[in-house]
């Protein structure tokens, strides 16, 4: 990556999203946060500061920087994301840690985290704006939809089904071949071995519905 990234969060997501582009070698220019105890101060050597809205900052993307969104709300991330593409033409960029193993064979998105020592397989694909954290796997033909998250840990099997806006908690397991609805939400731990329809909550081992 030629460009400088600004990247919009300095919370948790952004504080990952950052070492992954440092383990790249990538400058990043700066971050940005709404919350104003962080605006001013410095995450990792590299300064946060202003709103994520800032526009002064925000009309430097296109040929001079890229962007990530690091917000840790799904809402915020594709509000950002879909204000980034109206205002500014800009399509926010991937962080892949450079000890993540993702296949020349697998279909990312725009706007993926991809977490240290996360695998994405050879025909898996990814949406936009998805969080993959550490260690996590999704295995061979496996789709996860837009703006979801896996925690670390989590195992995605083959052919699994990963809705939009999803989330796999950290050391989940989803067994091959089920699929996990939109906004559906998959307790740390668990193993998923039925289909969890749109909107709904499981836990345990197997997972049930809470």
């Amino acid at each position: 990556m030629e460009n400088p990234v600004i990247i919009l969060g300095a919370q948790a997501v952004g504080t990952a999203a950052l070492d992954a582009f440092l383990s790249n070698d990538v400058v990043v220019y700066c971050l940005l946060d709404d919350d104003k105890k962080l605006q001013g101060t410095e995450l990792l050597d590299v300064p946060v500061m202003g709103n994520t809205d800032d526009g002064e900052l925000l009309k430097l993307l296109g040929k001079k920087c890229e962007v990530f969104v690091a917000t840790e709300d799904t809402a915020s991330r594709r509000s950002l994301t879909t204000m980034l593409r109206n205002e500014y033409e800009a399509v926010p960029v991937n962080a892949i840690h450079q000890r993540a193993s993702v296949s020349n064979h697998a279909t990312l998105g725009h706007g993926n985290y991809i977490g240290p020592n996360a695998v994405v397989a050879a025909t898996a694909t990814v949406g936009d704006g998805c969080l993959v954290g550490a260690n996590a796997v999704v295995e061979a033909r496996a789709h996860v939809g837009s703006f979801a998250q896996l925690g670390s840990g989590a195992l995605i099997g083959a052919d699994v089904q990963v809705g939009e806006q999803a989330f796999v908690g950290a050391g989940a397991v989803v067994v091959a071949g089920v699929k996990i609805g939109d906004k559906a939400r998959v307790g740390a731990g668990s193993v998923v071995v039925a289909d969890v329809p749109n909107g709904q909550t499981v836990f345990g081992n197997p997972a049930v519905k809470v």
